[in-house]
């Protein structure tokens, strides 16, 4: 599957932190069959080669009162595609930003702290942007579903 470059101790330890990334490794160990030093030296041993990158907290903007999530789908001139992303990178409000496929189309995430804010970004940023052919904003209501890191 996804993990075919791993073994299946590695593999089993990567599922164990993608569910609780707080885990102790002794936990682990019990779970895996494997000591607690000898999972700290896989676990340092993933993240030295980049299969892990980090461990983050996930804040679910639904829950914190006022928040507004919304994702955008901007397509851009080709000549200005660099300076949107590069424009959008340093804007606060936006927290994921992902080329995909099509007509130089971004995909683009934020989250503000209430509807003024998301206005203020709408129109102080997304609507200012150089090159914009095409730009849809949609307001996201609900998670229904929400998998973290990678799917095993």
């Amino acid at each position: 599957m996804f993990l075919d470059g791993l073994d299946e101790l590695d593999r089993k330890i990567v599922r164990l932190l993608i569910a609780n990334a707080r885990m102790p490794y002794s936990e682990i160990g019990q779970q895996t069959g494997i000591s607690r030093v000898a999972v700290k030296a896989r676990v340092q041993s993933l993240e030295r080669r980049g299969v892990i990158e980090e461990y983050t907290t996930v804040i679910n903007p639904q829950k914190i009162s006022g928040a507004v999530s919304c994702y955008f789908e901007i397509e851009t001139r080709p000549d200005t595609l660099s300076q949107v992303i590069d424009i959008l990178m340093r804007n606060e409000t936006i927290t994921q930003i992902y080329r995909v496929t099509g007509k130089n189309r971004l995909h683009v995430h934020a989250v503000a702290a209430s509807n003024e804010e998301m206005e203020a970004l709408l129109t102080g940023t997304i609507d200012r942007l150089p090159g914009v052919l095409e730009c849809t904003t949609n307001l996201i209501l609900s998670r229904l579903k929400d998998i973290k890191g990678l799917r095993l």
